[in-house]
């Protein structure tokens, strides 16, 4: 049966594909029968069979070298041949049994989550569409149809952020959201369509393999090569493409599980995917590393300035994502995607945890919260093990991830990286400590005084999760995913351990202890409000680029109303008036007709020999 499973692993991303198609009898012309909630069952039911198919297919790869390609014609026409292939390895199975997981567990939560909301039939076959999507691209082995499937994720994250579409905010935000994405892919588009002629190929085995001997002029690889991460900033929310991520969060927290743990990571999936064709352009390699550098300061910086608690959470996502790019940039794309398996686990369990939270206290504002320890304690318990988890907290996974990253740079003399990575971590440390400090410690408020912990249905994923992500070592270690300690710089395991606590133990003096009464008065105003606008990127954004755009779309009207429109208008009314008078001029007598056409050739005579007659006198 395994062996079965493991040569039909393309099937996968069939399965939740099929479980949204199956959500369309449950449509609203249906629903007022039936009620909404079979279509989420079913799809529950596909992503199961997802989950089962994707981890029996990794065991039967786990520790074979050889992947298994899988060819699907799509295209033959006039000498052009499109084959969709797919790769079949531990890796990609691996990235499907997260990702089917995952997707499971926040449909159970979104059970509990959405229980009263008669939006289920579209929620559920969304993220069903999502949940294929994903499979789909981490199977696919081709840059062109990644782009396709990339788009198809686009569409899924507009449609699930704008899923309570009688919502201005969510309207807004989902529409934000697709058009950032679009600057970002536009770019992209052109670098797909402009490798081929030189590459011949769009299947990324084939293009490493070129890269390994390609001659290429370095000013066109560097701008092919930014071309490239262009597409992955806008996914991965890297400064400036980042604004997104954060208006995102409108949406229903359930779709911001799978989104913010999982979708915001496909750019980097690429990237990895690229990194040899990247590598061929240092100028490239230093861009991946610029932008992830700036956004792992920049968002670690606005997140432990935010009092929205999924605001802190959506920047901690892009600080991460950063942290991809800087690996990347550095050509340790193994250790991205470490990253990338670290940060999933950890992220869903504080978005989990957040959701938790808001749905019986009904504020996401910090300042409102306090004094949950006592009444939530599976939530702080849950919360606690992710936020350990997402930092350099020996012996969890995070520890082990950024210990790779760090040792990496250290090996090819990177000191300035290895002092970012620490400072990130710092920061990050301190923010979540910060974080957990003003919602658990503290006095009861007012919209905490009566907070239970919420319906099993949420909280059971919640502690599954944060399960996984403390048992995320012990997994890795029976995968071979541990770095060797004798091959890491202890140096910098001591130093990364040193960073988390010392940033935590400020986050924890500051915000559980309250050495200071206002530890927020400890800044100045102006860098206070730096950094809770967002370094003010949404009003620079509102001068510059949507009042250029503004600007441009009224000239643009004004042209057509009063240009084209009024000429077109004027040759009307020419047209009109001349039949007019023409219309009066007839008689319908011939000597009439006979005196018109005689002045009308004297007049041209006279014009013609205008010449000689001037000369006469």
């Amino acid at each position: 049966m395994t062996p079965i499973l493991a040569q039909t692993s393309w099937l996968i991303p069939l399965y939740p594909l099929l479980g949204a198609l199956l959500t369309i009898p449950w449509s609203p012309a249906f629903v007022t029968r039936t009620g909404p909630r079979p279509a989420g069952y079913i799809n529950i039911l596909m992503t199961a069979l997802a989950l089962s198919h994707s981890l029996l297919a990794f065991l039967a790869f786990w520790g074979k070298s050889s992947p298994q390609f899988f060819f699907a014609p799509w295209l033959q026409v006039s000498g052009l041949n499109l084959t969709i292939p797919l790769e079949a390895s531990a890796i990609t199975l691996g990235a499907c049994v997260l990702i089917t997981t995952l997707n499971l567990l926040a449909q159970v939560y979104a059970v509990g989550y959405l229980e009263m909301d008669w939006g289920w039939g579209r929620f559920f076959a969304m993220m069903s569409l999502f949940e294929a999507g994903l499979c789909a691209l981490v199977l696919c082995n081709s840059l062109l149809f990644s782009y396709m499937l990339l788009e198809i994720l686009t569409l899924g994250t507009y449609l699930l952020v704008g899923f309570w579409y009688n919502q201005s905010l969510v309207v807004s935000g989902a529409r934000d959201a697709f058009l950032t994405k679009r600057v970002g892919d536009l770019v992209l588009l052109m670098a797909v369509l402009a490798i081929y002629p030189l590459a011949h190929t769009w299947d990324y085995r084939e293009l490493a393999a070129w890269a390994q001997t390609a001659n290429v002029d370095p000013g066109l690889m560097t701008l092919i090569g930014i071309g490239l991460i262009a597409g992955p900033m806008s996914k991965c929310a890297q400064f400036p493409l980042h604004l997104w991520l954060d208006e995102a969060m409108e949406g229903p927290l359930p779709s911001t599980i799978l989104r913010n743990a999982v979708v915001v990571t496909t750019g980097v999936w690429v990237l990895v995917k690229l990194e040899s064709v990247i590598a061929l352009s240092s100028t490239a390699s230093a861009f991946a590393i610029a932008v992830g550098s700036v956004t792992a300061i920049g968002a670690t910086l606005i997140s432990a300035a935010q009092i929205d608690i999924k605001r802190v959470l959506s920047y901690l996502s892009s600080a991460y994502m950063g942290l991809m790019f800087v690996a990347v940039g550095a050509h340790l794309p193994g250790v991205a995607l470490l990253l990338a398996l670290v940060y999933a686990l950890g992220m869903a369990t504080l978005v989990m945890g957040a959701g938790s939270i808001i749905v019986n206290i009904t504020t996401q504002d910090l300042t409102q919260m306090g004094g949950l320890w006592s009444r939530r304690p599976v939530t702080a318990m849950a919360m606690i093990a992710g936020a350990a988890g997402f930092v350099a907290l020996p012996p969890l996974g995070g520890f082990w991830a950024m210990l790779a990253l760090v040792s990496g740079l250290w090996d090819e003399q990177r000191g300035l990286l290895v002092a970012l990575v620490l400072l990130v971590n710092w920061l990050t440390a301190f923010s979540l400590a910060r974080m957990l400090g003003l919602i658990f410690a503290g006095q009861t408020q007012q919209m905490t005084t009566r907070s239970p912990e919420p319906i099993w249905l949420i909280v059971l994923p919640m502690a599954m999760v944060a399960g996984f992500t403390l048992h995320l070592p012990l997994v890795m270690g029976q995968l071979n995913l541990l770095p060797t300690w004798a091959v890491v710089s202890q140096d910098m395991a001591l130093l990364l351990t040193w960073s988390s606590l010392l940033g935590a133990a400020v986050g924890t003096l500051l915000y559980v202890n309250r050495m200071v009464e206002n530890p927020a008065g400890l800044m100045k105003k102006p860098l206070q409000n730096l950094l809770a606008y967002d370094f003010y990127t949404p009003k620079l954004y509102r001068n510059t680029f949507v009042l250029g755009v503004d600007l441009l779309s009224r000239l643009t009207d004004w042209l057509d109303r009063y240009v084209v429109d009024g000429l077109v208008n004027a040759i009307g009314l020419a047209s009109l008036f001349s039949g007019e008078t023409l219309k009066y001029g007839n008689t319908g007598q011939l000597q009439f007709y006979v005196l018109t056409i005689a002045l009308g050739v004297a007049g041209l005579g006279v014009l013609m020999n205008w010449a000689a007659l001037t000369a006469l006198f």
